[in-house]
């Protein structure tokens, strides 16, 4: 193929060549300006997300003679953690004994909502009836309602009741909180999975229950504990429901790391590191079921 030439007798295909690798090579280096211009904004979104948990790490390692300081250079001490603890001397605080009472309410509520709200949700995702969906809205909006709207009557049932700052209590209580989330979280699991394979269980001679214990539930395990995870960190996090139905016996950690925040000098650094070791039992879950913690959340994402 000839190349048609130019006025001045060149070559009118080179230039264009010219042009095109040009071009070629800005497009190249505007996307990788816009490339490291995400990635450092990315990287600046990330520093200000965890800026304030490094400012609660740094105001745990500090002194109490430089709590007030607003300087980063200071001497780090492990002093308020081991007063926390119950190691380094005695500021009126359990600590301790509120970090087992979360452990026992939570690990508690999670359980009798799992007893409760499995099967509720396996009969829910297979068997439908009039009124079948605003019966699980009405379920989820329990969780949707202010705990305040609830509380003034609870606390009065409570004292009548004797169950005022008692572990069954709090578990019963909590329940209320996790329950909603772990129905209606897990109808959508068992939703996803095709009715044949419990038919086909039913004319091996299955009975139901037998389907749903043999069959059903091994096959949702990841969302299981997916959402027994997200149901622990609900309650685990929960502030209103300790804070007025507790008082010592069965107060949990959010409310008795606000302890040390009494007196007339606030113990920030106490404060700061009772926060970090309560974080430390829903870190240490996620990363114990982060195997299954992902398969759960992406269970059912992608539909054959």
């Amino acid at each position: 193929m000839r190349h048609g030439r130019t006025g001045d007798g060149r070559e009118g295909a080179a230039p264009r060549r010219g042009r095109t690798s040009h071009g070629r090579k800005g497009a190249a280096t505007r996307r990788r300006v816009l490339s490291v211009a995400a990635d450092l904004a990315l990287i600046l979104y990330f520093v200000f997300a965890l800026f304030p948990v490094a400012w609660m790490v740094i105001l745990s390692l500090k002194p109490t003679n430089e709590l007030f300081s607003t300087y980063f250079s200071f001497t780090p001490t492990f002093d308020s953690y081991r007063t926390v603890l119950g190691a380094g001397g005695d500021q009126g605080v359990p600590f301790v004994r509120f970090f087992v009472n979360s452990l026992v309410v939570s690990l508690g509520a999670v359980a009798l909502s799992l007893l409760i709200g499995l099967p509720a949700a396996y009969a829910a995702a297979r068997w439908r009836f009039r009124g079948s969906e605003n019966l699980m809205f009405t379920l989820l909006s329990f969780r949707f309602a202010p705990e305040l709207t609830v509380i003034i009557p609870l606390f009065v049932l409570y004292q009548k009741l004797g169950l005022f700052d008692t572990y069954v209590g709090m578990v019963w209580v909590l329940q209320l909180v996790t329950l909603p989330l772990i129905v209606w979280i897990m109808r959508s699991y068992f939703s996803d999975l095709s009715p044949e394979l419990e038919q086909a269980a039913l004319l091996d001679g299955y009975t139901r229950k037998q389907a749903f214990f043999k069959v059903a539930l091994p096959l949702v395990r990841p969302g299981i504990a997916a959402v027994s995870l997200l149901a622990f960190i609900f309650a685990w996090n929960n502030f209103v429901f300790p804070l007025i139905l507790t008082s010592s016996d069965a107060q949990t950690v959010t409310v008795g790391a606000l302890s040390f925040l009494g007196g007339d000098r606030p113990k920030y650094n106490l404060t700061a590191a009772a926060a970090l070791v309560s974080v430390v039992p829903p870190l240490l879950l996620a990363l114990t079921i982060q195997r299954y913690l992902v398969r759960g959340l992406s269970f059912g994402a992608v539909k054959s």
